[in-house]
């Protein structure tokens, strides 16, 4: 096995994008550095206007950027663009699928895309279709498959032109627990077949525990990256969260007997401290208001999450998701 050094799959170097009107000034991305390392699963969060959209839109060249260098699979998203678009894969949020096409007709559409020759094309669909566990529907009318079949045919139609690096747009919003874990386990088994490069946006943080590094993205910049072990370790707190009968009060009362500032999180009074057990009895004995219910849970990439951007992942997603604005848009 050779010992050379691998490029990174991604690389980028202070990418900025600013845009400009004629009263204004918007810097979506600020200088930001990033490196992921091939057959890596990268998790890329932030809130809604953090400007991860236009730092992915970037690195798929859909936008150039103001200033600074990205390179994807070794290549410059500028000067190389069409060598980019060769070499990745995407699979957006929103379904693209042609429901009227059978999903090998889907598949070949996309490798004739991609300038496929007839026989690369049929040897590339039959393994995709295999890997995604389709094979014996290839025939189906994409209108009869669930949804968790759907997402399934849109990653092998992400993979058939052999992509280096696969971005995917929250690859299971939407869908059941199960199927969600399902979908997870075939981008283990893809990544053990094909040592293929994985870049993730999702608002579940217990599909980002999945990713190999993460980073979370606020205000344009990159304001922490790191394994997910690493990031929980970080920040060192349990988190408490209570409800009570006059949440004002028991806010101003944690501020003055305990001196530490209060966060209101879904409907929940939350505090991060040290040692959790061992503050519970003071909010007992010293709030002076009553409890109605408190929750002590250790430090989670939600915790991470809200400890660098000051909220939750869903306190800043939303139901819709921020999605890949060039899904539906141009």
């Amino acid at each position: 096995m050779s010992n050379a050094v691998r490029e990174p799959a991604i690389e980028v170097v202070g990418l900025t994008k600013t845009y400009t009107s004629k009263d204004r000034q918007v810097d979506a991305v600020r200088g930001i550095d990033l490196r992921v390392e091939a057959g890596q699963t990268y998790g890329f969060l932030g809130p809604n206007g953090a400007g991860k959209s236009t730092t992915i839109e970037m690195l798929c060249t859909i936008r150039n950027p103001t200033s600074g260098a990205a390179r994807v699979a070794g290549f410059d998203v500028v000067r190389e663009r069409d060598q980019v678009r060769r070499r990745i894969g995407l699979v957006f949020q929103q379904q693209t699928l042609d429901l009227q096409l059978t999903a090998e007709q889907n598949l070949r559409f996309h490798a004739d895309l991609y300038g496929l020759s007839r026989p690369d094309a049929e040897r590339r669909i039959d393994e995709v279709l295999e890997m995604v566990a389709l094979a014996d529907r290839r025939s189906d009318t994409v209108m009869k498959f669930s949804g968790g079949m759907k997402r399934r045919l849109e990653i092998a139609r992400g993979l058939v032109h052999a992509p280096q690096v696969l971005f995917l747009d929250e690859p299971t919003i939407g869908l059941d627990p199960q199927t969600r874990a399902a979908i997870w386990d075939y981008l283990h088994d893809l990544r053990q077949r094909t040592e293929i490069t994985v870049f993730v946006t999702t608002h579940y943080m217990d599909e980002a525990e999945h990713c190999d590094r993460i980073a979370i993205m606020d205000h344009g910049e990159i304001v922490v990256e790191d394994t997910p072990e690493a990031l929980k370790s970080s920040i060192g707190t349990d988190r408490i969260a209570l409800r009570t009968d006059d949440d004002e009060l028991a806010i101003a009362r944690i501020r003055e007997r305990l001196g530490v500032e209060p966060g209101v999180h879904e409907g929940q009074v939350t505090i991060a401290v040290p040692e959790g057990a061992e503050v519970v009895p003071r909010l007992f004995t010293e709030l002076g208001v009553h409890i109605r219910s408190v929750t002590v849970t250790r430090p989670s990439l939600d915790d991470v999450f809200m400890t660098y951007t000051g909220r939750t992942i869903r306190d800043s997603e939303g139901p819709q998701g921020s999605g890949f604005p060039f899904a539906g848009r141009r």
